[in-house]
Parts: structure tokens; C-alpha cells; sequence
């Protein structure tokens, strides 16, 4: 094999191995229900199907104090609208099929991202 041939071979696998690992999480969703539920409300907000990657907010107006995560995958729930931690607000990790309720006290749940 040429010299030329085996870095054309070379330049070509690095680009799909560079592509490939890029758009790995591209398009990719959660699987199962996160509920989300305010303080003393009734109402309750679920997601489904949520992307893997980014920050969601949470659309409860006053923010989430109950959250079921009955996914396939983990989360980190913060108090911030925008995935921001903070001294006074880190981010909380729920595990896969399980649940949290914040004290009295605390600030709600603004947003989570997805750990994938």
C-alpha cells in the first residue's frame, strides 16, 4: 500500500470514528415517566420521552417539591431554571426508579438533566 493510500485510510476512520462518537447522543430519549408534582398540589406534570441531552425545565409555575423518576435512566433534579448549581442550591441525583420529595423548607425544582 502507498504512502498516500494508507493516510487517505487513516484520515477516512478517523473522520467516521469522529462522527460516530459526535451524533452518539443525538436523537436518543428517555424511556418511561418522570412526574413532577408541586407543594400540597393536586396536579401533577409528566414527561416522557425526554431527550438525553440538554437542560428541561420544569413547567410547574411555583417548581416541582415531588418527583417520581420511573425511567430507565438517572437525573439531577436543580433549582435553578437553568441546570445551575449553586453553594446553596446543588443539583440532586434520582436514581432510576425512584422517588424525591423536598423538605419544607427548600426551594423547588426548576429543571433537570438527564445522565446518560
Amino acid at each position: 500500500m502507498s504512502h498516500s493510500r494508507r493516510i487517505s485510510t487513516i484520515v477516512g476512520v478517523a473522520a467516521l470514528l469522529l462522527t460516530a462518537s459526535a451524533c452518539s447522543g443525538l436523537g436518543r430519549s428517555t424511556v418511561g415517566m418522570l412526574t413532577f408534582r408541586g407543594h400540597d398540589s393536586p396536579v401533577e406534570l409528566s414527561y416522557s420521552n425526554t431527550l438525553v441531552v440538554g437542560c428541561h425545565k420544569i413547567g410547574i409555575p411555583k417548581g416541582a417539591t415531588h418527583v417520581e423518576n420511573n425511567t430507565l435512566v438517572d437525573i439531577v433534579l436543580y433549582r435553578t431554571p437553568d441546570c445551575q448549581k449553586s453553594d446553596k442550591a446543588p443539583g440532586i441525583y434520582v436514581a432510576t426508579t425512584l422517588s424525591n420529595v423536598t423538605a419544607p423548607v427548600s426551594l423547588p425544582w426548576r429543571s433537570f438533566s438527564v445522565i446518560h
